[in-house]
């Protein structure tokens, strides 16, 4: 049952959940409003949106799995995952610092390398341990053309 919770949907809205709350808690409200924030917070936004859609139009595509604790049916090394093996991840991370930056909670941008760090540790490592077990060569050359991130 609660595996079924532990997904990174869940872990993004808990992180943001908490970056919203952190000010109200400590009481310290630093502002950067700006047209520059703002403009800054469309783009890590947007960017965030449009690399969602092609990493889950790609998997559909490909028509594997895109939940993180079940066994991959393909390699996909097309499209986005060209650029990197983590789309979708870095999407939620551009989602996450965007959000932050928008609701102008900026004490609350060191959650952003945390839940990177959290998000990589708990799904992305062992995601590429099990198609590095599956894919053996073809995985290790993806690796060798692709990065992680970007």
């Amino acid at each position: 049952m609660l595996k079924s919770y532990d997904l990174p949907p869940v872990w993004f809205v808990l992180t943001l959940a908490l970056g919203l709350w952190l000010p109200r808690l400590t009481g310290l409200d630093l502002s950067l409003e700006s047209g520059l924030v703002d403009f800054i917070s469309a783009v890590f936004i947007g960017g965030a949106v449009i690399l969602m859609a092609l990493a889950i139009a790609e998997m559909r595509r490909q028509r594997t799995t895109m939940t993180p604790h079940q066994e991959a049916d393909r390699l996909v090394t097309s499209g986005i995952f060209k650029r990197s093996r983590n789309p979708m991840y870095l999407a939620y991370v551009m989602m996450l610092t965007g959000l932050l930056l928008c609701f102008d909670t900026i004490l609350s941008l060191p959650l952003v390398p945390i839940f990177l760090w959290f998000i990589e540790r708990r799904f992305v490592i062992p995601e590429e341990n099990a198609l590095r077990r599956k894919f053996r060569m073809d995985f290790a050359r993806y690796c060798e053309k692709t990065r992680r991130w970007l």
